[in-house]
């Protein structure tokens, strides 16, 4: 079976995982809890725990001893969201279809609630009964690299320093390969934790795919904000342009970004060679990435 035929099994899957791993509905404090919950069930792709099930497929590690990293690279992924919609950074209304956090419970709340999911995904690492204590560290450094001043943060951090600045292809690139590619890297990365021996050559034949395939991602969403549909995407339509973020349409032209997404696809296709046709579910993860109308 393809791996196309088991994505919604994973969508699903990863809900549940999810569901479980959060406070339950009505915990102390349950406003808190309910805008956790609210931020990250009932929409939203799952690309990044996707990524790391294609992965661990490749690799051969079973979908349930990945469990805990997918949740816990959605968790860091839906942090990111709660508080990049705030209005001190995008001031976004709208998220995954639905109001965003910060709309539907406060500004307050909605910072509280990335917060409280940030540590979440730390928590469900450590607490990872399907791996050893070696395995567990790897992926939390994985992850809290992925996250910090010199990942996600980090590159979200430029990103508001470079709101209507002149900036070149080149410094975007830079920025994204922080802000959007470190978690996307994070989740491929994350299941050769789980596989003691595996050789030097396969992680960074895996690294370089996830590198790709984060910046290609990254300029997929900026041509989607062009031409996307709104009702698909979940999205405002045209936000980025509305408040004079460079984006690769703006810096390169629409048709020059899709060629670049395009070269991209090639190169991270090009660095899974090396194995064969168990690459197939990362290789099919890319397509939909380059591919996907929303």
């Amino acid at each position: 079976m393809a791996f196309a035929e088991r994505v919604a099994g994973y969508v699903e899957r990863v809900e549940r995982a999810l569901g479980a791993r959060l406070p339950p509905t009505g915990t102390r404090p349950a406003t808190l809890h309910a805008a956790m919950r609210y931020a990250a069930l009932g929409g939203g792709k799952r690309i990044r725990p996707l990524l790391c099930y294609a992965s661990g497929e490749m690799l051969g590690v079973a979908p349930e001893r990945l469990d805990d990293a997918a949740c816990a690279v959605e968790c860091v992924h839906v942090f990111s969201l709660v508080h990049d919609d705030l209005p001190a950074m995008d001031d976004d209304a709208l998220r995954r279809g639905k109001p965003s956090t910060h709309a539907a419970f406060g500004v307050a709340t909605a910072i509280l609630a990335g917060d409280a999911l940030q540590t979440r995904a730390f928590e469900i690492l450590a607490g990872d009964g399907k791996h050893d204590a070696a395995e567990r560290l790897g992926m939390i450094a994985v992850l809290a690299g992925a996250t910090g001043s010199q990942g996600m943060t980090g590159g979200q951090a430029v990103d508001l320093e470079s709101e209507g600045k002149q900036l070149v292809a080149a410094d975007l690139e830079a920025l994204d390969r922080d802000k959007t590619g470190k978690l996307i890297r994070a989740a491929v990365l994350m299941p050769c934790c789980a596989v003691p021996g595996l050789p030097h050559a396969s992680r960074d034949a895996l690294d370089r795919f996830a590198e790709c395939m984060g910046l290609a991602f990254q300029i997929k969403d900026d041509v989607l904000d062009v031409e996307g549909d709104q009702t698909l995407t979940g999205k405002t339509k045209g936000a980025d342009a509305a408040r004079g973020k460079a984006t690769y349409p703006s810096l390169m032209g629409l048709d020059d970004a899709k060629r670049r997404a395009d070269a991209l696809y090639a190169e991270a296709l090009a660095a899974l060679e090396g194995f064969g046709a168990a690459a197939e579910p990362l290789r099919w993860m890319a397509r939909y990435i380059v591919h996907r109308d929303r």
